[in-house]
């Protein structure tokens, strides 16, 4: 891959190093470091004049640090004539302020695409967004990458019988994404009707579909707090399934998340690592990590290349 530049913030460096290995190649070398009134500072020790530069940044917690690093080095590039700025965000934070809510509030997801573009981005790939309309926030190419076929790997292992598999979606707003899933692996698909009282609070009211015997995988872009997944693990087995998994891209578990879905009645949650896992999520007894970093790669590799990224999910 000569040309090519993978630069890595602080937010994820496991990952990016996973991914240039993946790719063949070296971390391009920079020091992303604060000053003593934590004020960001960047400097890029290689030459990357004409150069394809990527780079690697989770805009997780804390959200504000990770994305001014971003915004930083995306012009520490621009100023040292990188020849093309990728900001490859593969959890982007933000992304659940994407409309209006209510009188008076912002859209936060679109000034955070405002401010990457000026600082010099060229492209953005990302994975899972919240909101597929994000990517129409960004007025430069936008590459929004499934962790569905990474999903499906791991479901296909660990489930030698596929005849008793329902996959779930814990809202109706997560329909589209579960019903991906669910084409991918024959599945037949149930819905979690829920009711949201207040920010981070959720009810669950009723299941649409019969999951009476069925082993569930719940589906989703995001855990938070992970109320509605342990909400949602205790409707449907109250309505006769076997047992309930989930499979979350981007594990935010923010607060005593890991330790309610610890103490839940779900057998397993699985998540990528486009954020950091935590120790607590390390040592949890029901959380799983798997790697994302081949499919970013790739995708990285086909963007150098000028080859299509979409082909990936056919």
């Amino acid at each position: 891959m000569a040309g090519m530049k993978i630069l890595a913030g602080n937010s994820n460096r496991p990952l990016t190093e996973a991914i240039a290995a993946y790719l063949g190649t070296p971390l391009t070398q920079c020091s992303v470091r604060r000053f003593a009134d934590m004020e960001i500072f960047v400097e890029i020790d290689e030459n990357v004049r004409g150069q394809d530069t990527f780079i690697v940044q989770s805009t997780s917690l804390p959200a504000n640090d990770h994305l001014m690093e971003v915004l930083i080095m995306a012009d520490a590039l621009r100023r040292s004539s990188a020849r093309r700025i990728t900001a490859v965000l593969p959890y982007f934070g933000y992304a659940r302020q994407d409309r209006k809510s209510g009188s008076r509030t912002p859209i936060s997801a679109k000034l955070v695409a405002n401010l990457i573009t000026r600082a010099g981005a060229d492209r953005v790939l990302t994975v899972d967004l919240h909101a597929a309309q994000i990517q129409g926030f960004f007025d430069i190419p936008t590459d929004n990458l499934f962790a569905a076929p990474v999903m499906v790997r791991d479901i296909k292992a660990r489930n030698k019988n596929l005849s008793n598999v329902m996959v779930i979606s814990p809202d109706v707003g997560g329909v589209v994404r579960a019903r991906a899933l669910a084409k991918r692996i024959n599945a037949p698909l149930a819905i979690v009707d829920k009711r949201r009282e207040r920010a981070g609070e959720s009810e669950v009211m009723n299941i649409i579909g019969d999951v009476e015997g069925k082993s569930c995988i719940l589906v989703d872009d995001i855990v938070d707090s992970g109320g509605t997944l342990c909400n949602a693990a205790d409707a449907l087995l109250a309505k006769g399934a076997s047992d309930v998994s989930a499979y979350i891209t981007h594990g935010v578990l923010s607060g005593g998340a890991v330790a309610r879905i610890s103490a839940s009645k779900l057998k397993e949650l699985v998540i990528t690592d486009t954020i950091l896992p935590t120790e607590a999520v390390r040592l949890a007894r029901n959380i799983r990590v798997i790697t994302i970093a081949d499919l970013i790669g790739e995708a990285i590799a086909r963007t150098a290349k000028e080859e299509s990224v979409s082909s990936l999910f056919d």
